[in-house]
């Protein structure tokens, strides 16, 4: 199976792997060996200095912009009798997850695919260490090791990259040969290679050409110079493969080449400029107008650059451009890109000779591009002639607005748009302000936008199908913020209207767009309290297709569905299903903490109720860290009772007040949100003695919610309401089929009522019964709060044998030593990584942040990095923390 294939930390690509992790397809030009041009001089001394690449694990090409680097790994490569995978970098390739999924598509496409158990990352962003360690041991012990050449890696600046690959070399032990071509220094460890003997470099000395080579390539060009004039041109070139290329371009057009040769000046950037503008200005008329408008694209093919020149025959004149080095390089394919110094240097003539012609072009391309292009080539030249109009219909009408919430392109989109004019305001214009602001959680502004992208939509004639679609789905991410579940219920109705107008390709190609309007949907269903309706919107949100493209509407849905079974009182059902929100985000490899929160503030809440307090504020720290301003009602109103409820366990009456503020004002009220608000001001009235006062609060609590039914029964009971508390009791409904957190608090209430009423053995008999049910969800907090009256019983057989071990210490067994509490389980499924261990050991040894990075050589930065994240994964705050509860887990 292909190295790319789906699998549980994969990707969505299609059978085959033929998409990246941003849902393009993979340039294949990438993994193309670049071709020799005809001129190409052949090195015997660079070449045979190569061949020690293959008794090396490493190895370094480290030359300037045009010193022959790449044509030189080439021409070697071509000897070989093994195969290579060649990948040339590029600039997207800084975010790690880009880079790894080119690599392991470039090992496929070379024919030396790793196993299927590898998995290609699915964000961009980020690969996990698990992924990196397979892709290490699927390389071990390869024969003949597969040679794997990175050509431009100067263009990954990060330093994660280059700590990942060396990672990956180090590990993979003789089954791989690296190549790395580039600029400059690669951020590796070199001079451990260089110890041990085990790295291959050639640099930028070594590469420039010699006196007799210089000779021989200027002969290639037809120019035959005797040896003193090679000699002075090598030392005003410095031997630079490109200046002399360039030079013998513009020289052979001279009567008197050796003069000509000896006119330029030795400082490389004007040699550069000089010469490419002498190359320039020797092509026929026709064909600089060509170079120079071809300058604004990052890659051409022929029919791209005819609708630029409104020419017919760019094929031809590129074709001899390659044949002549006159550096127009052949990606394959039929595309074309011009060398970077040769293009920097043809925009700054076009900028001279034809000023305000720019923007022009970039509208030509963006134009051509929609018809036969990708999107993100089409938004950037749009951009780029600042025809905002077109550019956001062009987004609109690929049906991508739903990216401005996926996270997958949202920084780039968001980036991109930013620079849109205040004049442009067709309706594609309004659509994508008004995602941006509603992405942003600004309601206001996002309404306002949207409400004018629909009056113009309204205006125009003709066929808006994907426009409409767009307009439900930003309708349904409104009503969500506003608390409308109607106006949710009509986005829906309009979106499965203008689905059936919509291509049935671009549906397929946006999964996301039903996951994000079900998600939306449900969450407004939920705010409302109608729990079934919701249920069933967000369970068909989780199952949608789409990989990486949906994973955080299926994350936060999943996270809902764990809220609903919270507050329906079944904790364990909640905490699996927060758990697996959460862990989705980590199985595709997205930044951690990722993703809406809602998962960890469930995960946060069963701690509460398990009295796993220090756990609880550290959940509630990573929701605060991934939405700092909490505009989602469900979200908001979850996350300010959780705090509540979490102050009341401490003792913080007053706090806990304060902490259980409403949300903004919505459309409706919630009655669950209203009703547990109430609950904790009556809690806290309760708990600072003023138990009338908390009972008063009651008053008006709607009965048909069992959990705040048996909650108030409780407070009632305090404030010696027993009758009172009873009728609250005997309201619950046995068919709402409550879950262990309210049969568990109604039982204690039920105890607690027999016990005041002097029935001892009632009493005992629904204690036994609430510690039955508790000790499964180790469910701690309703026996903590229940009051004095509780510990006698709980002290003496048979109900202490019922809650020793998880609620009480000692020990079950008769005679048998103190249980110790079961420990919390970790706050994420997800083992460290061990690169983890590896700081954590060094933490247990009391190293300070830097000695830690001095001896795993390991930036600073990163040092902090994997602690932030090594105390994310053991729930703690302080390095002291991490080490204790590292030695109770046995990590240590």
């Amino acid at each position: 199976m292909s190295a790319v294939a789906t699998g549980d930390r994969g990707t969505s690509a299609p059978a085959g792997g033929h998409v990246d992790p941003l849902g393009d397809p993979f340039l294949r030009t990438r993994f193309a060996v670049p071709s020799k041009p005809a001129t190409y001089l052949p090195r015997p001394r660079l070449t045979r200095h190569l061949g020690q690449a293959l008794e090396t694990p490493l190895t370094m090409v480290n030359g300037s912009a045009g010193a022959g680097k790449t044509v030189l790994v080439a021409d070697w490569t071509a000897s070989l009798d093994r195969p290579v995978t060649w990948l040339t970098v590029e600039a997207e390739d800084q975010r790690p997850g880009m880079f790894w999924a080119y690599f392991l598509q470039a090992l496929d496409a070379s024919g030396t695919p790793l196993s299927g158990r590898v998995h290609c990352p699915a964000d961009p962003s980020r690969v996990s260490h698990q992924v990196l360690s397979e892709i290490a041991e699927d390389l071990v012990g390869r024969d003949p090791a597969p040679v794997v050449v990175l050509d431009e890696f100067d263009r990954v600046s990060a330093s994660e990259v280059a700590e990942q690959l060396e990672f990956v070399l180090q590990h993979a032990g003789s089954g791989l040969r690296l190549v790395l071509v580039t600029r400059n220094e690669p951020m590796f460890s070199l001079h451990r290679y260089r110890t041990a003997g085990a790295l291959t470099e050639i640099r930028d000395a070594e590469l420039a050409f010699t006196p007799e080579e210089a000779a021989a390539l200027l002969e290639l060009h037809g120019l035959r110079l005797p040896a003193s004039a090679a000699r002075a041109v090598v030392e005003r070139t410095r031997g630079w493969a490109a200046g002399l290329r360039l030079c013998a371009l513009a020289a052979q057009e001279s009567p008197d080449p050796e003069t000509y040769l000896k006119e330029f000046e030795a400082d490389r950037s004007t040699v550069a400029d000089f010469l490419l503008a002498e190359v320039l200005r020797r092509q026929p008329e026709e064909t600089q107008d060509l170079l120079l408008r071809a300058s604004v694209l990052e890659r051409f093919c022929p029919d791209l650059v005819n609708g630029l020149t409104h020419r017919t025959d760019a094929g031809r004149i590129l074709a001899e451009l390659h044949r002549e080095n006159a550096f127009v390089e052949q990606l394959g394919q039929g595309w074309y890109r011009l060398h970077p110094l040769f293009g920097e240097i043809l925009q700054t003539h076009l900028r001279v000779r034809h000023p305000g012609l720019e923007p022009d072009l970039h509208r030509s391309a963006a134009r051509w591009l929609r018809r036969h292009g990708t999107l993100p080539e089409v938004l950037a030249h749009g951009a780029a002639a600042e025809d905002w109009d077109f550019t956001a219909g062009a987004l609109v009408d690929d049906l991508a607005i739903g990216q401005f919430f996926t996270g997958l392109r949202s920084d780039d989109l968001n980036e991109l748009f930013s620079r849109m004019a205040p004049d442009a305001t067709g309706p594609a214009t309004e659509i994508v302000r008004a995602a941006r602001d509603l992405a942003r959680n600004d309601l206001d502004r996002g309404r306002a936008h949207l409400h004018h992208a629909e009056e113009r939509l309204s205006d125009e004639a003709g066929d808006a199908a994907t426009a409409q679609l767009s307009c439900a789905l930003l309708e349904a991410a409104a009503a969500r913020l506003a608390g409308s579940p109607e106006q949710a219920e009509r986005a829906a109705e309009t979106a499965e209207e203008a689905r059936s107008e919509v291509p049935a390709h671009l549906l397929d190609k946006h999964p996301e767009l039903p996951a994000l309007l079900l998600t939306h949907l449900g969450c407004a269903r939920l705010w409302a309290g109608r729990f079934e309706d919701a249920r069933a919107a967000l369970s068909e949100a989780a199952d949608c297709p789409g990989g990486v493209s949906t994973v955080l509407p299926r994350e936060e849905s999943m996270g809902h569905l764990a809220l609903i079974d919270y507050l329906d009182g079944w904790l364990g059902r909640a905490e699996r299903q927060a758990l697996a929100a959460v862990t989705e985000t980590e199985r595709f490899s997205l930044p951690q903490p990722a993703g809406s929160g809602i998962g960890r503030l469930v995960l946060a809440a069963v701690a509460v109720d398990r009295n796993e307090l220090g756990r609880a504020q550290a959940l509630l720290d990573e929701v605060d860290e991934l939405t700092d301003d909490i505009q989602d009602p469900v979200k908001a109103a979850g996350r300010a009772i959780t705090a509540a409820r979490l102050q009341l366990a401490r003792g913080n009456a007053r706090a806990a007040v304060e902490s259980a503020a409403p949300p903004a004002s919505t459309a409706v009220a919630s009655p669950w949100a209203d009703s547990l608000e109430q609950l904790v001001a009556s809690a806290a009235h309760l708990a600072e003695g003023r138990s009338e006062t908390a009972a008063e609060l009651l008053r008006d609590l709607p009965d048909d919610q069992s959990a705040c039914a048996v909650e108030a029964a409780r407070i009632q009971l305090a404030a010696g309401h027993r009758g009172a508390a009873i009728d609250l009791l005997d309201s619950v409904s046995a068919e709402s089929r409550p879950g262990p957190a309210v049969t568990v608090r109604a039982a204690l209430v039920r105890a607690q009522a027999a016990h005041t009423a002097g029935d001892g053995e009632a009493a005992r008999r629904f204690v036994a019964q609430a510690l039955l049910g508790a000790r499964t969800e180790r469910l701690r907090r309703p026996f903590l709060d229940a009051g004095r009256w509780i510990r006698p019983l709980l002290a003496a057989p048979p109900l202490r044998d019922l809650a020793v071990g998880w609620l009480l210490p000692g020990s079950s067994v008769p005679g048998g030593p103190a249980a110790a509490p079961t420990p919390p389980v970790p706050i994420v499924v997800q083992e460290l990584s061990e690169r983890e261990r590896d700081v954590l050991r060094r933490l247990a040894q009391m190293m300070s942040t830097q000695e830690i990075a001095a001896d795993l050589y390991l930036s600073v930065n990163t040092v902090k990095t994997h602690l932030k994240s090594l105390y994310r994964k053991l729930a703690v705050n302080r390095r002291s923390e991490a080490v204790r509860r590292a030695r109770d887990l046995g990590l240590l």
